[in-house]
């Protein structure tokens, strides 16, 4: 421990600690715009200045580390003009426009601005280029609101490792964005939208729908069908008070027939679909590496290609493989790791599981299946889907995603956008009874609700294939699988397939070993094993953003592990409440393959629950 002064308060903090950290963690406040703990501290905005005696300038107190016997005041007339001169000159270049701004009573830079009391800005002069960057389906750029902060080129570059956000120019001229001042769809943005929830103010925002589906709910020729992803229930509370964490499952599915949608479905539905589907792909796989020849190839622990596979008895003894057996099988239910993934490694798609995401799913089926079942043209259908993820925006524009010449998902909505609409209709959301999803696509396994969180695909699928293949569960405490539980950026797993039924006697014995990630730069750690053949798995979780759903691009601000781990602990919560847990126990899932699907990989499933993958170059051209 390390003994200072702050304010004339003798405090404690650690060793490699900045001074924003140590005063923080003794209940004193410093003002900070730039700073993001764990995430981004560069001293950009130089808000967080304090004075250090000995120290000859103000310093930075989020970049600089605290040392023995270091006397530091934070509320000193010099700082206090300091700072206020600071903001004024960021405010002189930012438009004033709040009570038009999407960001309004939720920006940082205005609550800065009331903290430090700034309100009568003095200077006015010359604006640095205004410029609104809308092509994208995902995000929008609107440069005139940009302070410089950088924290989203350091989330683009050093947590999610895709790198198309970097500052351009200097000085007056500086803007964030992609190099040649590209637009963000020309570039190999992956719309994970992780900018979104790190921007400060409104300079980088969802993409709104909220028009399109006002104008569908207002319209008496259309029967609008609404879903909600697991990870939805988990944060939506956040935006109307609540502490992070806390499950509002019922709360939302009565204010969303309060907005008035006639169907309220829940994407869990599908995600119980997903399993029987994806993990139905994994026994095909493993099948056909096992039975085939013993390749020549050495990969390792047991790494895959086209004609290898991880899927020896002693992965490490040799594999096993058979033409067309393309192993480690990778998750395809994160639009944002597809696109990342169809951009840096397009020679390795082939991994990839042909399951849309669960949501696409539920578009193509309430189309099909539910629209014979209630007589209604298709095309008098608009299925909006509230996800927490910006990429999803992106994924409805997929020209795979349409099916019979319609899309299967008309238009998708943030979290943060439903509470907008939410609050826009005037309902009181505390008041709300529970209520619950609509017949037949509402019914769902505790299974299903842990897609919200990374590792929870992976879990879910090894619940189903294990118990199918052997005939009992999961031999883990409450079916939890320990290991690819929480926040890691990587986690691994080992099950070995004991007392196998007849029908998958030749699986007794192998140890099937796993592997999840969540945010792109841990999948792109994981994709080079397989480029370069030396990948033990067979089979592999990508979530695009870090924690998975829970925190993604169009979740509430702020997100940190804090309340990504209370997220994650409701979405558990969740699963543990309900009665049934594994997703080929679902009556509805199994209703609908006796009733219009035939059976899983069959030819309606292929039809309208698969999908296909474009190879991609790193600058966003097509290579096919």
């Amino acid at each position: 421990m390390i003994n200072l002064t702050i304010n004339d308060k003798k405090v404690t903090a650690l060793e490699g600690e900045t001074i924003i950290e140590a005063a923080r963690r003794n209940n004193i406040t410093i003002p900070s715009l730039c700073y993001l703990k764990d995430v981004h501290h560069v001293g950009s905005c130089r808000i967080c200045v304090v004075e250090v005696e000995g120290a000859k300038t103000l310093q930075a107190s989020c970049i600089v580390p605290v040392r023995e016997g270091m006397v530091v005041r934070t509320n000193t007339s010099k700082v206090r003009k300091t700072r206020k001169l600071l903001y004024e000159l960021m405010l002189s270049d930012h438009p004033k426009e709040c009570l038009s701004c999407a960001r309004n009573q939720n920006c940082e830079f205005q609550k800065l601005g009331e903290m430090i009391g700034v309100d009568n800005p003095r200077f006015e002069g010359e604006r640095s280029k205004a410029f609104i960057d809308d092509g994208s389906a995902s995000v929008i750029r609107d440069l005139s609101k940009c302070i410089l902060c950088r924290r989203c080129i350091t989330v683009c570059n050093e947590i999610q490792g895709v790198g198309v956000l970097n500052a351009q120019n200097r000085g007056f001229r500086t803007i964030i964005g992609p190099a040649e001042g590209l637009a963000l769809n020309t570039v190999n943005c992956a719309n994970c939208g992780q900018c979104t929830t790190v921007c400060p103010v409104g300079a980088l925002q969802e993409k709104d729908s909220t028009k399109a589906v006002w104008d569908a709910l207002f319209d008496s020729k259309k029967r609008v069908v609404v879903q909600t992803a697991p990870a939805v229930r988990a944060a939506l509370g956040e935006e109307f008070g609540y502490e992070p964490g806390t499950l509002v499952t019922g709360k939302m599915a009565a204010a969303l027939k309060e907005l008035g949608f006639d169907d309220i479905f829940d994407t869990n539905f599908t995600a119980d679909l997903t399993i029987i589907e994806e993990g139905s792909e994994l026994l095909e796989r493993l099948e056909a590496a096992l039975g085939g020849r013993e390749t020549g190839r050495n990969a390792g622990a047991g790494a895959a290609s086209r004609t290898t596979g991880a899927a020896g008895r002693n992965a490490g003894a040799g594999t096993m493989a058979s033409e067309g057996a393309v192993l480690p099988m990778i998750t395809s239910c994160s639009p944002g790791w597809i696109k990342y993934v169809e951009h840096t490694w397009p020679e390795e798609l082939d991994h990839l599981s042909s399951c849309k995401s669960p949501h696409m799913m539920l578009g193509a089926l309430v189309k099909s299946y539910y629209a014979q079942k209630i007589g209604v043209n298709p095309k008098d259908i608009f299925v909006v889907s509230i996800m927490p993820c910006t990429a999803k925006k992106y994924e409805i524009t997929r020209p795979e995603m349409v099916n019979e010449g319609v899309p299967n998902v008309d238009a998708v909505l943030t979290t943060r956008e439903l509470a907008r609409m939410i609050k826009e209709a005037g309902i009181d959301f505390d008041s709300l009874e529970d209520r619950n999803f609509d017949s037949p696509l509402g019914l769902s396994s505790g299974a299903a609700d842990i897609f919200g969180t990374t590792g929870g695909v992976m879990e879910a699928a090894l619940r189903t294939v294990y118990e199918l293949v052997t005939g009992h569960e999961l031999p883990f405490e409450e079916l939890h699988v320990t290991p690819i539980v929480g926040l890691e950026r990587i986690k691994t797993a080992e099950l070995t397939i004991q007392n196998a039924l007849p029908k998958y006697k030749h699986l007794e014995g192998v140890t099937v070993k796993v592997a999840v990630t969540s945010g792109l730069s841990g999948a792109a750690k994981l994709m080079k094993e397989i480029a370069e053949g030396t990948s033990p798995y067979h089979f592999i979780e990508v979530m695009g953003c870090p924690g998975g759903c829970i925190s993604g691009g169009g979740q509430p601000r702020p997100v940190d592990d804090g309340i990504r781990k209370k997220r994650l602990e409701a979405i558990y919560r969740e699963d543990e409440g309900k009665e049934l847990r594994k997703s080929h126990e679902n009556k509805d899932i199994n209703r609908l393959y006796e009733e219009f699907l035939g059976m899983p990989l069959g030819h309606k499933s292929h039809e309208l629950l698969h999908t296909h993958y474009t190879r991609r170059g790193i600058y966003n051209q097509l290579i096919d």
